[in-house]
């Protein structure tokens, strides 16, 4: 293995290979780059090896612990599973989707979406291209963690490691692209370890990039800029200067100084964050409350556990800069100017400096403590803007919030309390910037009004593509069961489901996960033909007991930015009816079954109106009936529906204008899709009807893999019309409208299809099913008003339904047909659904 590695320390697109090999690779860059950057990278497939790969590295019992083992920095078996701890909370999906969020604005930043609903331009966050990361040699986890920063933007990375350095950059991406099974990262992922004196490979390698991140001081930065080419974005990860400022109500606080002594102690002041001067609020002079100072904060740094041998370990230019430093300093004493005190060790040392001026510490726990006034901060500490990194502030609220205006204009990029200099959170800027958008190029397309029903351009170029979904099905009861263990931070938005097949369900969601899902509804809606910039619309959906449907839709037309009049599914048709009117509303949104009472209840009044043009519905389906009185009687010019998704699952597919009846398109950003067998779990013939089921893939705060919905459906074949990529299936009803009774199954569809085609029925239907001293009941229920002739609607269903009609003739079924005002129909209580069938059979 030893020889393998010594041989072969390159990691190219995949393969691990020697000198010889990597020189001629290396003048094909150009050409490599090409190619890996002719498909664009989808940030779910980084998301998901990355997810990958943080398991596999918290799970000590996984094999790659033992891969990775031998490649590892040296140091305590503590300081080895620190650094495992620290890489596998940066890979997995939580804090990688919140530095998307942070850093591009979402987890698909590289999709080209229309920022402003009302105007057909889409902007996307598009990758550089090839990003070249110069990586130092005194942080393991920087350069690995460098080019998944360049993954995460979509970007062709090359990465150079000091000669000097372990294994561990070339194993942990190898390790991260074996995670993907579309190859499409490895393609990405390119590793080179040389000395910085190998120049031929440091140009080879900068020449055809579009981006080079270099981590380093000014020499090393120095030193790569010679090989980067014009109008090549340099992305300079320098060597910066940080310091504590402490204000008089804290110079003795035992709290603070203990906090101080851990802020220098910790990685040996490596880190860019490290202190390396402790600022006093107080004027030069005061030389007394400066030495008092340093004598306390020396005690608390000889109060801190003992460096570790790697931290003793210093190389002979370090050693020099650091006795150097000291004895100047002690030679300064002389002058009144410096008091020194330090470890009998030498593991530490403070120096207390009467001149405010920013000095560089030699680090390994040497601390300077300088008195600098507030007044004079920003005149003292403005002329080394460009090396000042983090500030911590010591004080009271006020203080805090004072001084943290003045340290960030002398040019400081955080302010951190005392304690937690070196601590960071997920998608926190670097120095300043976001490390995602220097790596990215913001892009736009602007289009014509051909493109108004185009919600994202991306669709009309290629379909998105997952990873194929595995696992074992659920059904619902196994989804509620997941639900109980899932992290109370990851349940910020509660919502329970309208009972309408059964039991009310709970669903959970992180605001960032219904913050996507609701953007995805806002683009169907787009797609369906909705103008936020004309449409007037009444928000119809019914509100409260936690459900989600007005709710939602609201937030939908908050995101689109269009003209809403938050009305809310009520009893009073009246007064909803004269709002309509009132506010020149054009535009419905609802459930079919309550806008059909509405409509007809108030038929006067609306038409008398005739202001609307536009009805968007979900939860239920119009008949064709239906839609054709709508057309005629209302003067209704769009009936579609507003999204098809579920409670627990969210928005799921969305019609086109080119879609019609219960033909929807995937949301193929969020879900996958799979139909199979009713009976078996297999998936069917192409064309067939199956049951449906659906693996969410844009969400953190709860995994819904291989979820079977309960409805029934079929997947269409081609491209649709509309242009889009994004797969088509059919609704074909749920699995609860499939009835056994009588030894038959009937389906209540058919029913529906029946009344509309042979009755002209335009109303609601209900089927009741009870029980009977000799045989079983079946009832089906017509609204009054669009119903005919009872026993002649019951001649009809029994003429085109032969289950029904042999069902009746041998006695094992009573079937009758009965008029219902529409009011009279049972519902769920929460969302105002019709109840398709009512099972009364005990």
């Amino acid at each position: 293995m030893t020889d393998t590695i010594n041989l072969n320390h390159h990691y190219w697109q995949g393969t691990f290979i020697g000198d010889e090999e990597a020189g001629r690779r290396l003048a094909t860059l150009p050409a490599a780059v090409e190619a890996a950057l002719a498909a664009p990278l989808g940030t779910e497939t980084v998301l998901a090896a990355c997810d990958a790969l943080s398991r596999a590295l918290r799970n000590p019992a996984h094999r790659i612990q033992e891969r990775l083992g031998p490649h590892l920095p040296e140091g305590t078996d503590a300081d080895r599973e620190e650094l495992l701890a620290e890489l596998a909370e940066f890979l997995g999906r939580a804090s990688l989707t919140r530095k998307l969020r942070r850093e591009l604005g979402g987890t698909a930043p590289q999709r080209l979406s229309r920022p402003d609903a009302k105007e057909t331009v889409y902007e996307a966050w598009a990758p550089v291209g090839l990003v070249a990361h110069i990586a130092p040699g005194n942080a393991a986890t920087v350069a690995p963690l460098s080019v998944i920063e360049g993954l995460l933007s979509g970007n062709v990375n090359v990465l150079k490691t000091s000669s000097a350095d372990t294994f561990l950059a070339q194993h942990l991406l190898a390790e991260l692209a074996a995670q993907d099974p579309t190859g499409a990262l490895a393609e990405r992922i390119i590793v080179l370890r040389f000395p910085s004196s190998r120049r031929e490979w440091l140009r080879l390698m900068c020449a055809p990039a579009d981006a080079v991140a270099v981590w380093g001081g000014e020499s090393a930065v120095e030193g790569v800029a010679a090989h980067v080419p014009p109008g090549c974005r340099l992305v300079e990860w320098g060597h910066k200067i940080s310091f504590a400022y402490v204000t008089q109500d804290a110079f003795t606080d035992e709290e603070t100084l203990s906090a101080l002594a851990r802020d220098v102690c910790l990685f040996e002041q490596q880190a860019c964050s490290s202190p390396q001067v402790v600022y006093l609020d107080t004027d030069p002079g005061n030389t007394e409350a400066l030495h008092a100072f340093a004598g306390r904060l020396a005690a608390a740094l000889a109060a801190q556990p003992a460096p570790t041998a790697a931290g003793r370990a210093l190389d002979p230019a370090e050693y020099a800069e650091l006795t150097t430093t000291e004895h100047l300093a002690r030679l300064e004493e002389h002058l009144g100017l410096t008091r020194v005190l330090a470890a009998p060790d030498g593991t530490w040392r403070v120096m207390a400096d009467s001149r405010p001026a920013l000095t560089a510490s030699p680090l390994h726990r040497s601390v300077w403590v300088k008195p600098l006034p507030r007044k004079d901060l920003i005149t003292t500490l403005r002329p080394m803007r460009r090396y000042l990194q983090t500030a911590a502030v010591a004080g009271s609220r006020t203080d805090v919030a004072e001084l943290s205006a003045l340290v960030l204009a002398a040019g400081a990029t955080r302010v951190t309390p005392v304690g937690a200099m070196t601590a960071g959170y997920a998608g926190e800027p670097h120095d300043g910037v976001y490390a995602l958008q220097r790596y990215s190029r913001r892009v736009a397309v602007q289009a014509d009004a051909r493109f108004a029903a185009t919600a994202c351009l991306d669709d009309l170029a290629r379909p998105a593509l997952f990873p194929p979904p595995t696992g074992p099905l659920l059904d619902k009861a196994a989804v509620q069961d997941l639900n109980r263990g899932v992290d109370r931070s990851d349940a910020e938005l509660y919502f329970r489901s309208g009972g309408s097949t059964g039991k009310p369900a709970l669903s959970l969601f992180t605001y960032e996960d219904y913050d996507t899902q609701m953007h995805a509804a806002a683009r169907g809606l787009l797609a369906a033909g909705y103008d936020p910039a004309r449409d007037r619309t009444a928000n119809l959906f019914y509100c409260g007991g936690m459900y989600g449907g007005f709710i939602s839709f609201f937030s939908i037309l908050e995101r689109l930015g269009g003209v809403q009049m938050p009305m809310a599914a009520g009893a009073d048709h009246r007064a909803t009816a004269e709002m309509i009117a009132a506010y020149e509303v054009d535009t419905l949104f609802g459930m079919p079954s309550y806008l059909w009472q509405l409509l007809h209840e108030e038929a006067d009044l609306l038409r008398s109106y005739g202001g609307l043009r536009k009805i968007y519905y979900g939860g239920e389906h119009f008949t064709e009936e239906q839609r054709r009185t709508l057309a005629e009687t209302f003067g209704i010019e769009v009936v579609h529906s507003i999204t098809y998704g579920s409670t627990d699952l969210g928005p799921l597919g969305y019609q086109c204008t080119q879609s019609g009846g219960s033909v929807h398109h995937l949301h193929a950003d969020l879900h996958t899709l799979e139909i199979v067998d009713v009976d078996e779990d297999r998936p069917v013939a192409p064309g067939e009807t199956g049951r449906l089921v659906f693996t969410t893939r844009a969400r953190r705060g709860q995994h819904l893999d291989r979820y079977v919905i309960g409805d029934l459906g079929r997947a269409l074949p081609g491209r649709c019309p509309c242009g889009s990529h994004a797969p088509r299936f059919e609704l074909l009803g749920r699995l609860g409208e499939v009835m056994r009774v009588a030894t038959y199954f009937l389906n209540y569809r058919r029913f529906v299809a029946i009344a509309g085609e042979r009755l002209g029925h335009g109303g609601e239907l209900q089927a009741v099913l009870t029980s009977g001293a000799s045989r079983e009941g079946l009832t089906v229920r017509l609204e009054r008003g669009h119903a005919p002739d009872p026993d002649r609607a019951r001649e009809a269903f029994l003429a085109a339904y032969p289950e029904v009609r042999s069902a009746v003739a041998e006695k094992l079924l009573d079937f009758r047909v009965e008029w219902v005002d529409g009011a009279d129909l049972d519902r769920t209580a929460t969302s105002g659904k019709l109840l398709a069938v009512v099972d009364r059979r005990r």
